[in-house]
């Protein structure tokens, strides 16, 4: 309840202010993304947001890009990533889960590295240490050298966003925004049987374009297992696609920054792009196997 004398002094303090001459400061908000004036924030539902990533999923058959790739090592983990020269190359990908990515040296244009994931299982070739490395997507990495624990499947989940299988994925909405940033937050957990609730990503979304500008994922026990950033948005073949993306996979120890010099965007990609064969007298490691 407010007594007389405060109601009183707050309906005479807007006057008080006034007459003494008080003068109101504006603040003009600029976010990082967005340096300038303002852009209006867009409202979009849970639903209306799911919509989207499933049509732009569809949308996105297939794809032939040339890039730039900057590999990392270190993480926000341990407090220090040290990024190495930039290096050209290649990424194809046909839907539902193949993907190619090639790795070229600086002038000489030999091959770094050639990595192939189909599903469940990957091949990486590593002709400069004549080594050829088979085995499945989620076996955990074996190598001291960050660089050689490289996955396709860990470029695949960065660079295609999946729609959410509401199947698993039970999904939550939330709005982010503040002075420094203007998102939404779509969260997809699995609930158990027993209502344990099992984090598996986040996805956030622009709210001047309602675009995606970041998904992250997570192991079972919330740890950040993939961490990638989306920016420069270009139009190829009539789909928004972002020209800068970069990797981060801190638990891994590595990160890939992908900048897209041209791109063919649902281009009909033969079958034998998607095979990798073991250079004859490479020494095959396969994963789980002693060396």
């Amino acid at each position: 309840m407010i007594h007389v004398r405060s109601a009183a002094t707050l309906v005479c303090l807007p006057v008080i202010l006034l007459a003494t001459g008080c003068v109101a400061r504006t603040k003009v908000i600029t976010r990082g993304n967005h340096p300038g004036p303002p852009k209006p924030l867009l409202v979009a539902s849970q639903e209306e947001l799911i919509r989207r990533l499933t049509q732009r999923y569809e949308a996105i058959r297939s794809f032939d890009a040339s890039v730039d790739l900057t590999p990392a090592v270190g993480s926000v983990y341990k407090g220090k990533i040290t990024e190495y020269q930039d290096i050209s190359g290649y990424v194809l990908y046909r839907r539902p889960s193949d993907i190619r990515i090639i790795g070229l040296a600086p002038v000489v244009r030999t091959k770094l590295f050639d990595m192939v994931s189909t599903g469940m299982d990957f091949r990486i070739s590593i002709p400069s240490k004549n080594r050829f490395i088979e085995g499945r997507n989620d076996a955990p990495p074996v190598s001291e050298n960050s660089i050689e624990n490289l996955r396709p499947e860990a470029f695949l989940e960065a660079v295609v966003i999946r729609p959410p299988d509401l199947s698993d994925e039970t999904p939550l909405l939330v709005d982010n925004t503040d002075t420094h940033e203007a998102v939404y937050i779509l969260s997809l957990v699995r609930v158990t049987e027993n209502r344990k609730v099992i984090p598996l990503r986040s996805i956030f979304f622009d709210r001047t374009n309602l675009m995606v500008v970041r998904q992250k994922r997570y192991s079972e026990n919330g740890d950040i297992v993939g961490d990638t950033y989306y920016h420069d948005f270009d139009v190829f073949n009539g789909i928004s696609f972002p020209k800068t993306i970069e990797i981060n996979r801190p638990k891994d120890g590595y990160g890939v920054v992908i900048n897209v010099r041209t791109m063919e965007m649902n281009k009909d990609i033969p079958n034998e792009k998607f095979v990798l064969q073991q250079p004859d007298g490479s020494q095959l490691q396969v994963l789980g196997s002693p060396k």
